[in-house]
């Protein structure tokens, strides 16, 4: 009874609180705790300190194939036809794409690296043009599925869930909720395997502060600047500009309202899911259609992923500068539609685009072993990214689903005036 006890305590503390003690308790014992001491105590301790790093790192990669295999599925079979809701999908997949676009532009830009262990890796070479890529791509798509999962094989874990997302779609309802009970079931573990992320997180921090010193956070500092910078650019510029381009009106009050009643509150909840009532009651105050707004908030919270595209983006073509892997423009382009193809999968869980970094990783051949190294270094500068993660992706929810019911009636030639508590695309109340 004490240890439920202290486990229900431990998961009543934030993640991102539990993360940063973790953090800070890493970073400690690299100065209490020296590698190779010379002591027998000590040096078991460091080795022990260490292991809860890579069990942390070896559950990801464990869970990461099973988990997009069947979250893959799940969306596809038990998609619900669009109807009305085709403008809201189509903007809510180029901003995404746009997003993915932005990412990869900024990382040629400012190239990061990672401190990586790549002493699994024989010879890692750039690929010598874009056949060789589409080549690769191609073979990895037509592979055994069951070889594909033992592997880690994402392309191909994630071509044959796309075929069988899209067979099950004529499957019985019952078969469908089998999946969706798979889908959930590999979520729940994978919140099981994020519960632990703090004891993860200071055998990882401590091993790269003990054996690279402090000057690792000026690393985390820089990708974290980078992805920061991206996402604020597409909350003010990129999506600004896809609400003018169906409106041609002035987007800003629309944008920043958004931000102020959506995007501070996601900000803080981690969680697109949980901010969907927020969402609903900020349409109804903007006077939206709530027909419209009550189906395209929900799937907004699961396919509108902009900050996703941006992580996933950013990180990959990090891991790829680190071993020394020249991105070709051609090839940047299929990352970017990647990359927004596996955020529109990411899991409703903290962290969930996270585990998706692996399988971009795999278009350039980067064996799972780096990927999951770099979703780590993921989860460690999470406690700022995801936040700002979510807050995008939930923001921007509100803000498609005004452009277009606004896009229709601008079309109808109707005056956009929709009630006390709504706005005009010109002044909001």
């Amino acid at each position: 009874m004490a240890v439920r006890d202290v486990l229900r305590k431990y998961n009543e503390v934030s993640l991102i609180k539990r993360i940063l003690v973790g953090l800070v308790i890493g970073v400690a014992l690299s100065f209490l705790v020296p590698v190779d001491s010379g002591n027998d105590v000590l040096d078991g301790l460091s080795q022990f300190i260490v292991l809860l790093g890579n069990l942390f790192v070896s559950a990801l990669k464990g869970v990461a194939p099973v988990l997009v295999f069947f979250l893959v599925i799940n969306a596809l079979c038990n998609a619900k036809t669009a109807g009305s809701m085709k403008t809201v999908v189509v903007l809510y997949v180029v901003s995404t794409l746009v997003a993915a676009l932005v990412a990869v532009i900024a990382s040629y830009l400012f190239p990061t690296v990672l401190t990586l262990d790549t002493s699994s890796v024989v010879e890692q070479s750039s690929p010598e043009h874009v056949g060789a890529v589409l080549t690769t791509l191609v073979m990895n798509i037509a592979c055994n599925p069951v070889d594909a999962l033992i592997k880690a094989n994402y392309i191909g874990i994630l071509a044959w869930a796309v075929v069988l997302g899209i067979a099950l779609r004529a499957a019985k309802q019952a078969v469908k909720d089998v999946f969706a009970a798979v889908s959930d079931a590999v979520s729940m573990v994978v919140r099981w395997v994020i519960a632990l992320a703090p004891f993860g997180i200071m055998g990882l921090v401590y091993n790269s502060v003990a054996t690279s010193g402090m000057e690792i956070f000026v690393e985390y500092g820089r990708i974290i600047l980078i992805l920061v910078a991206c996402m604020f650019f597409i909350a003010l510029v990129t999506n600004p500009l896809i609400v003018f381009a169906c409106t041609k009106r002035n987007p800003y009050p629309l944008i920043l309202r958004c931000l102020k009643d959506s995007g501070i509150t996601a900000f803080f909840t981690r969680s697109s899911a949980a901010n969907i009532p927020v969402n609903m009651e900020l349409c109804r105050k903007l006077g939206l259609d709530k027909d419209n707004y009550s189906v395209s908030i929900p799937l907004g919270a699961t396919i509108n992923m902009a900050g996703a595209a941006v992580t996933i983006a950013i990180m990959t073509m990090a891991a790829a500068n680190t071993i020394g892997i020249a991105v070709e423009p051609v090839t940047a382009v299929i990352l970017c539609v990647l990359a927004a193809v596996s955020a529109c999968g990411a899991s409703g869980v903290a962290g969930g685009s996270l585990l998706l970094i692996p399988l971009c990783c795999s278009l350039f051949g980067i064996g799972n072993d780096i990927a999951m190294q770099v979703v780590a270094i993921g989860f460690i500068i999470g406690v700022i990214q995801d936040s700002c993660e979510t807050a995008l992706n939930s923001s921007s929810d509100v803000v498609f689903t005004a452009t277009a019911e606004y896009r229709a009636q601008i079309k109808a030639g109707k005056e956009v005036h929709l009630g006390k508590d709504a706005f005009s695309l010109d002044e909001i109340d």
